[in-house]
Parts: C-alpha cells; sequence; structure tokens
C-alpha cells in the first residue's frame, strides 16, 4: 500500500495581496458573528437611554435648528440653496453626521471590544463588519427622518432618489477608510480622537453642509479642492433632484477610496494584535 505523499513548502504570508485575500476572506466568513455583534451592541445602545432612538436625531437637528433660526432672523445671509433651507441644513449635518460616525467606527467598535480581543481568537474584521452595520442602521433611521422633512416642505421626489442609497454608500465607504488609517493610533493615544473631533469641527465650515459654495474668493477654491464636498453635495442633490456637481472628482475619490480600504484593511490586521498585545 503506496502511502500518500506531500510537500509541504513555505508560504509568504506578510506578502501585501496575501493579506489582503486573508482579510476579504475573513470580512466574508464572519458576517454572522458581526451581525450578532451589531445587533447586541444596537439593543444596549438603546435600552440603557430614556430617549433611545430620539439621540440619532437630537445631534444634526440642533445644528440645523441653529442655523435656520440664524438664517430667519437675518443674523446671517446666505446664499440661495436652490431648495427650502430648512431641507437644505438639515440634510447636509445628517449627511456629515454619518460620515462622522463612518470615520469613528472602526475605532469605537475596536475599543469596545478590547476586552475580548485579548481573550478570544476571532476574525477581527468581524469588528469592521459590525461598526458598518450598526452605521446603516442608524442612517436609515437618520434618512427616515429627512424624508418627512422634504414632505413636509413640498420637495418634490425625483428619480434619482434611488441613486441615494449608492453616494450614501460612498461617504461610508470613504468614512470607514479614513476611520481605518485612524485606528491603530487611536487605540494607543486618546489625543487622537479628540484631536479628530476638534478637526472635523472646524472642517465642516469648509464643506457645503450648512450653505453653498461662494461664487468666487479664497473660501470657493478650499471647497471645491475639499473631497467631502462632492461626497455630500453628490448625495444631497441626487435626494432632492437637484443636477450633481463635481462628477469626475466624484468618481475619482470613490475610485481611490475602494483602494486605499484595500490598504487600510491589511494595515488594520497587522496592527491589531500587535496593539492589543501592548495595551494588555
Amino acid at each position: 500500500m503506496s502511502l500518500e505523499e506531500k510537500i509541504y513548502q513555505k508560504r509568504n504570508s506578510e506578502s501585501f495581496l496575501f493579506l489582503m485575500k486573508e482579510s476579504l476572506k475573513d470580512i466574508y466568513n464572519s458576517r454572522f458573528l458581526a451581525k450578532q455583534l451589531a445587533e447586541r451592541d444596537i439593543k444596549a445602545q438603546y435600552r440603557q437611554s430614556y430617549l433611545g432612538i430620539l439621540w440619532a436625531f437630537i445631534g444634526p437637528l440642533t445644528t440645523a435648528f441653529v442655523w435656520i433660526f440664524l438664517n430667519n432672523s437675518g443674523t446671517v445671509k446666505l446664499s440661495d440653496t436652490g431648495i427650502p433651507y430648512p431641507v437644505f441644513v438639515f440634510s447636509g449635518t445628517l449627511l456629515w453626521s454619518i460620515m462622522i460616525e463612518a470615520i469613528n467606527s472602526p475605532m469605537t467598535s475596536t475599543n469596545a471590544a478590547r476586552g475580548i480581543i485579548s481573550k478570544i481568537n476571532f476574525p477581527k474584521e468581524a469588528l469592521i463588519i459590525s461598526g458598518v452595520y450598526k452605521l446603516l442602521f442608524n442612517s436609515s433611521v437618520k434618512i427616515s427622518l429627512l424624508i418627512i422633512f422634504m414632505l413636509f416642505y413640498q420637495v418634490p421626489i425625483s428619480w434619482s432618489v434611488f441613486l441615494f442609497p449608492f453616494t450614501l454608500l460612498a461617504i461610508i465607504v470613504f468614512g470607514t477608510t479614513l476611520g481605518l488609517f485612524i485606528t491603530p493610533l487611536g487605540l494607543l493615544y486618546n489625543d487622537v480622537s479628540k484631536a479628530i473631533s476638534f478637526a472635523f469641527k472646524f472642517i465642516m465650515y469648509v464643506t457645503p453642509v450648512i450653505y453653498v459654495i461662494p461664487k468666487e474668493g479664497i473660501m470657493k477654491i478650499i471647497m471645491e479642492i475639499n473631497p467631502l464636498t462632492p461626497l455630500l453635495l453628490t448625495a444631497r442633490n441626487v435626494l432632492v433632484g437637484q443636477q450633481p456637481q463635481y462628477l469626475a472628482y466624484y468618481f475619482s475619490i470613490i475610485g481611490v477610496s475602494v483602494l486605499l480600504l484595500l490598504v487600510a484593511l491589511v494595515i488594520y490586521r497587522i496592527s491589531i494584535p500587535i496593539i492589543t498585545e501592548r495595551i494588555g
């Protein structure tokens, strides 16, 4: 009886392509675990809160109402937005809140699971997908309120609204990619998350969130260079039926974001075990 002959060779597991393939495979294999983690976190998030899911609206609504008051009182004069200003500013602040949540999601999900990472061996990519699931849930709740706003102010619903989920996904991909690059440093140093929060409070004012792009001047140049501008503008435009702008820039940002997402996944896969051991 002949025995089966096997030859074992060393596999270069440090190559980028191998790590990327393994990361994508773990994302697919851990989708059920990610769903369970997301359901647990969502229930815990609203179970211990008296206002519950209303907190998803309070931030964007507060910012929107402040600027609506400033505009209506004449304190701040804003250019014509093409749609009722309450819809414009609320859609902008809501999309902005989704962007910020997408950026913070990888670090928040990983930091919350710090205790089990060092004790249980499981694909860490499940934490990323879990954060995306929670983000999609919270976003769906926010968008439902935005639709009510549009109906109340009689903004016509155009066929382009069917493109909105794709533009929202582009925002989530961009934010998650940026968040993945930040996560390793954010887990080591608490100052990183505070710095990011401070920086984006400023960046919001150089993005067409609460007012349109000026027709001239240095602010026009800054806002047009800002990669967040086409992401937010395109999502809002397809939602309210306006003509999308900066499409070439928009699609180039999406393409770069997808490529950088693969790089970020590899960095996350390599760094998280090392960081977990260090902070443990």
